[in-house]
């Protein structure tokens, strides 16, 4: 039997059969003539979640994140990545609370991470939350 068919059944059933890779992400697009938006998720422990936008430069973005249930502590913040960044963050809610405006400078396309720290992220605990997000 060639090898071929059998390596790929097999990365078929590890691509099925494994756990999910932990980090999500999702792309965000206002309804036509609207400039923002309201999304809700769900991150446990070290997960984190990446919601993606088109924006230019110049621009002003407004994100607000509040926690709408959790089975621990309910720190979740929220970073604002700029295009192709490798993790460096324009904005860090850690730092600087949950709600921000920033004007943005450069135009591309920028990644809001959703993601807990402390006790919550080391027990694996579950946070459900809104992000309020508008671009002007």
């Amino acid at each position: 039997m060639p090898r071929f068919p059998i390596l790929a059944l097999a990365a078929l059933a590890l691509s099925f059969g494994g756990p999910a890779t932990a980090q999500m992400s999702a792309d965000v697009h206002f309804q036509h003539g609207a400039y923002g938006t309201m999304v809700s998720g769900t991150i446990s422990g070290d997960d984190y979640m990446d919601y993606r936008l088109g924006a230019n430069a110049g621009q002003q973005m407004f994100v607000d994140l509040t926690v709408s249930d959790s089975n621990g502590h309910g720190t979740v913040y929220f970073n604002i990545l700029p295009p192709n960044s490798t993790g460096e963050a324009l904005y860090n809610g850690s730092i600087y609370g949950n709600t921000a405006t920033v004007t943005l400078p450069t135009s591309g396309t920028y990644t809001i991470r959703v993601y807990h720290m402390g006790n919550d992220r080391d027990a694996g605990r579950t946070t459900a939350f809104n992000l309020d997000l508008s671009i002007q």
